[in-house]
């Protein structure tokens, strides 16, 4: 087996390993992907500046992200379908980033259920939530993760109507696949992850299917869900979820600094710096070049935390340099889940970790918690 040293390795081995239709579901963005591009490109035109003949020994990379203890300022992005990418993938993902320490966030089109990750894993996972037209749905889902001991409610903010992505129209994406002739051919390449799914009953949108009035098969949930993404959210509804959650609340979605300031005035713990992972808007603003501009805006006001194109450890340490007490992984976790289950998603946390630690040693810094942009070399970095 190749070795594996960097999550491009991961990416290559789920390539091989997971159905075409839903590696290139976590794999692509909206339209002509521009945005999707630029937030990796947009990382590698930082540079750091390279210290020597310092005391390197006693290095750490704990920090804290909502005031949670973390071993490194990452969480597991919510990412939609992640038990499409491997079986019972939800629960796996949830159960190594709680061993490593670090937050993991459950999507609302999750496969499995809040229930299922909660008997599983146990409580302390983060929550995602979309806010839907069934506002009856929502106030159960609400209540569901308060049920599950859930220590924080990521609420998704850029998501009020769907970015096209082309590639998901052209594969005729669905869960479970549907049986074509060209969905059958490709799983018949795939027998690691058809046996896998042949012994898990969680094969739907877990969260969903069952909880919602007159949706009793999957043609009916399909087209509940496509009307369901409420086009008219706005910050009123922002302050009702708040008030209905009544924890640590935080808004994911922000890319203007106008919105940062509201974000600061709705009260919220913290806002994610994001783009949906160059998935909605196409020619938006990479997250890295954003970041500076929000960390600006809302001061002390707001812990700010960012995701979009994260893929190694370096990635991480230029955020943390440029404002963001925490970042997420999305597909560089989905990328180690579909090749390898929960010990991928372990081993990408690892080659991030290692190079987040090794790098910020070389760096001329031994604590996550005192890095800021003296480390990054002059007039490469975005700024405010």
């Amino acid at each position: 087996m190749t070795v594996i040293t960097h999550v491009d390795d991961l990416k290559q081995l789920a390539k091989k390993r997971v159905p075409k239709m839903f590696f290139e579901y976590a794999d692509s963005g909206s339209y002509t992907q521009s945005t999707y591009r630029a937030n990796e490109d947009d990382f590698q035109k930082i540079k750091l500046r390279q210290r020597v003949a310092i005391n390197m020994e006693g290095r750490s990379t704990a920090s804290t992200m909502i005031g949670q203890n973390v071993s490194m300022p990452v969480a597991i992005a919510p990412t939609g379908m992640t038990g499409m990418q491997h079986a019972d993938g939800e629960i796996l993902a949830a159960r190594a980033a709680k061993t490593f320490g670090v937050p993991f966030t459950l999507s609302t089109m999750s496969i499995c259920s809040i229930e299922d990750v909660a008997q599983h894993v146990g409580p302390g996972f983060w929550f995602q939530l979309y806010v839907m037209r069934d506002r009856d749905f929502i106030e159960r889902l609400i209540d569901r993760a308060k049920a599950a001991q859930c220590s924080a409610l990521v609420l998704t903010l850029d998501l009020q109507i769907l970015g096209q992505r082309h590639r998901d129209l052209k594969n005729g994406l669905s869960a479970p696949p549907k049986p074509t002739l060209l969905n059958l051919l490709d799983l018949a390449t795939k027998p690691r992850w058809c046996l896998n799914m042949l012994g898990t009953p969680r094969r739907k949108f877990g969260n969903i299917f069952g909880h919602v009035k007159g949706i009793d098969d999957m043609s009916s949930l399909g087209e509940w869900t496509n009307g369901q993404f409420d086009p008219t959210l706005n910050w009123n509804d922002v302050e009702w979820v708040k008030k209905r959650w009544g924890g640590k609340l935080i808004l994911k979605g922000i890319q203007d600094a106008e919105d940062a300031r509201l974000a600061v005035a709705s009260g919220a713990d913290a806002l994610i710096v994001s783009n949906h992972g160059g998935r909605q808007l196409d020619g938006a603003e990479s997250s890295i070049n954003a970041l500076p501009g929000i960390v600006q805006a809302v001061g002390k006001g707001i812990e700010v935390h960012m995701d979009g194109g994260v893929r190694s450890g370096q990635d991480v340490l230029k955020a943390r340099a440029l404002g963001a007490q925490g970042t997420y992984i999305g597909r560089a976790m989905l990328y180690g889940l579909g090749a390898m289950g929960e010990a991928g998603v372990t081993k990408a946390l690892q080659i991030i970790h290692k190079e987040l630690d090794i790098s910020m040693a070389l760096c001329g810094h031994t604590d996550i918690n005192k890095i800021d942009t003296s480390i990054l070399l002059p007039g490469t970095f975005p700024q405010a």
